[in-house]
């Protein structure tokens, strides 16, 4: 209850935000999708990611940014500015480590083409996973290492920044980073739904990318994350940080709700002011300072320039 009552005080005020990481074209979405594209608009939500993982579902993820960007034109023409929903969808394409055992190397060469085609945001998210004693079987990491390095080949060629998802393999995955050529500094990127320590923030930090950090983080409960935040902004500043709802996972703390309903925890991006006001509340920073630099911080991340308007 005080986590509904401090959230709803931090929500007075609208900001505009930007959502790096989204599954907002899964069928969890289909029955409302409109409906939570209005309300994210509502809580300052301007841009949208949505992220890929398998490469069946690359078609279903680009029909989605369309019916989102049709709203939003389609709204642009109302006279009404409280009808008016200007939020715009972004596509990153990429092959998820965990669904490993799904890629083949078609896909690879398929994405690639798909790239080239229709020239997406983003690659992502990609890199290692060994959450699981399976995925840490010697075969199976050799080619998630595998596809990891051919999709920063493909984000270097092309010049496109990628999204990483690193569970459980901090270190592998940031020796694959610093022996390939792909360059942070200069093509961009997020360590998506970062879970690491303090030294992998920094290390990350440093290779130069950006932390993306979830509704995780409204969980006091959440120590170790809480702390490598805090280490990585005192060493790199907040320019270091992106947030990012995950949805429909990494659900805020006080969104959750305790029903039975298969539902009933899915996340959404109106959420995701949530996560600005818990990041604001740990580093003691004003949530209308921390919205526009994590604005910039995001297209930078993501080499766009987005204009930021109150």
């Amino acid at each position: 209850m005080a986590e509904r009552i401090y959230a709803r005080e931090a929500l007075k005020n609208i900001y505009p935000l930007i959502d790096t990481h989204t599954h907002f074209d899964a069928p969890v979405f289909d029955t409302d999708r409109r409906q939570q594209v209005e309300q994210a608009y509502s809580q300052g939500v301007c841009h949208l990611v949505l992220v890929g993982y398998l490469y069946h579902y690359f078609d279903r993820m680009y029909d989605t940014q369309d019916s989102i960007n049709e709203l939003s034109q389609s709204s642009a023409t109302k006279a009404n500015n409280q009808d008016k929903c200007n939020v715009t969808a972004h596509i990153a394409l990429g092959l998820h480590p965990f669904y490993i055992d799904q890629h083949t190397d078609d896909h690879v060469i398929q994405l690639e083409q798909m790239v080239i085609e229709r020239r997406p945001l983003a690659i992502g998210e990609i890199g290692l996973d060994t959450f699981t004693d399976a995925m840490k079987q010697p075969g199976i990491l050799a080619k998630q290492k595998r596809f990891f390095a051919a999709q920063l080949d493909i984000a270097v060629v092309h010049n496109l920044p990628v999204m990483l998802h690193i569970r459980k393999a901090h270190a592998e995955a940031l020796a694959i980073l610093k022996a390939h050529k792909y360059d942070a500094h200069k093509l961009g990127g997020i360590a998506h739904s970062f879970s690491g320590g303090e030294q992998e923030a920094k290390a990350f930090v440093k290779l130069g990318f950006k932390l993306g950090i979830t509704g995780q983080i409204t969980n006091p409960n959440a120590k170790k994350l809480r702390r490598a935040i805090q280490v990585a902004v005192e060493s790199h500043g907040i320019e270091c940080l992106v947030i990012e709802t995950d949805c429909p996972d990494m659900t805020p703390i006080m969104c959750q709700v305790s029903d039975d309903t298969d539902s009933h925890d899915r996340n959404i991006p109106a959420n995701l002011p949530w996560v600005l006001a818990s990041l604001s509340e740990l580093l003691e920073i004003p949530h209308d300072k921390l919205a526009k630099q994590l604005w910039q911080n995001s297209c930078d991340a993501l080499k766009v320039d987005w204009a930021y308007s109150v």
